[in-house]
């Protein structure tokens, strides 16, 4: 199985650009969740691969009524939507207050993510787009049945305090307490730093020796680059070599680096179909 569960404390670092960056790039065939509670934002940045908008009906509000009966892996593809370049979304909620219908469902959901890896018919992984997390978000919900949870952080002092506080504390929330550096447990937590490119290498360092020393069982895993020219060009909003984009280059180091670590738990012996 392969859900990656991508989040952040507090503040806009970014998830939903680098969901979508992570998945431009990814190896196997990959769906988009936006699981964000407080609504997703594809559907007011991104176009459909038919040109017009997408569809905020299809998603993760079409799929609550599905998912009260039971969810089979396959039945995520009924409520997806392709964007523009061909990645598939599954759309998130339109307003936090739609997020009551979806109320009782979110390990159903969590389980239908992970297990979508072995469908015999469309195998993909899931990278879910969680939003903040700060508080008691449902979407923390998935977390158990992920193989890979990802905090987000910029790089301001205040912002790596705070990630390392969540790290310690969904470790607590999913692992019952605080771990060593040798004590792993699934879901692994990691850390990305959104960065500039010049300066991550010494931060990567200094926010694992933070991770380390709070004892979370967190590491850094990579860094995106902090790079708002391409961000725009990924969300359509400005023309320009996207591939050549410090974000995209950024990805797919992350991409690879998380292949090399994790990609064989992940393999199953479908993947690769269904392209």
């Amino acid at each position: 199985m392969a859900l990656i569960a991508l989040a952040a404390d507090k503040g806009s670092p970014g998830v939903t650009t680098a969901a979508v960056a992570l998945a431009a790039v990814w190896p196997r065939r990959v769906l988009v969740a936006e699981t964000d509670a407080a609504g997703g934002d594809l559907v007011y940045r991104s176009a459909a691969a038919h040109g017009g908008p997408l569809n905020p009906n299809t998603g993760m509000l079409s799929i609550a009524a599905t998912a009260r009966r039971g969810l089979v892996p396959d039945q995520l593809w009924d409520h997806t939507q392709p964007l523009s370049g061909g990645l598939e979304v599954l759309v998130g909620l339109g307003m936090s207050e739609q997020a009551a219908g979806l109320a009782g469902i979110w390990p159903t959901l969590g389980r239908a993510f992970a297990q979508l890896a072995e469908s015999p018919h469309a195998p993909a992984d899931v990278i879910a787009d969680c939003g903040r997390i700060a508080g008691e978000s449902p979407a923390v919900e998935l977390f158990p049945h992920a193989a890979l949870v990802l905090l987000l952080s910029r790089t301001e002092p205040e912002a790596i305090a705070r990630v390392r506080d969540r790290a310690a504390a969904l470790a607590t929330r999913l692992h019952g307490g605080p771990r060593g550096a040798a004590a792993l447990a699934t879901p692994l937590v990691g850390v990305v730093l959104i960065a500039d490119p010049a300066n991550s290498g010494k931060l990567v360092h200094q926010v694992d020796e933070m991770l380390m020393a709070a004892r979370t069982g967190a590491r850094v895993v990579g860094t995106l680059a902090d790079d708002p020219t391409g961000a725009d060009q990924l969300a359509g909003r400005k023309r320009g070599r996207l591939d050549k984009s410090m974000l995209i280059r950024s990805a797919r180091k992350v991409t690879a680096d998380l292949y090399q670590q994790y990609g064989a738990a992940w393999a199953s012996p479908t993947a690769g179909a269904g392209r």
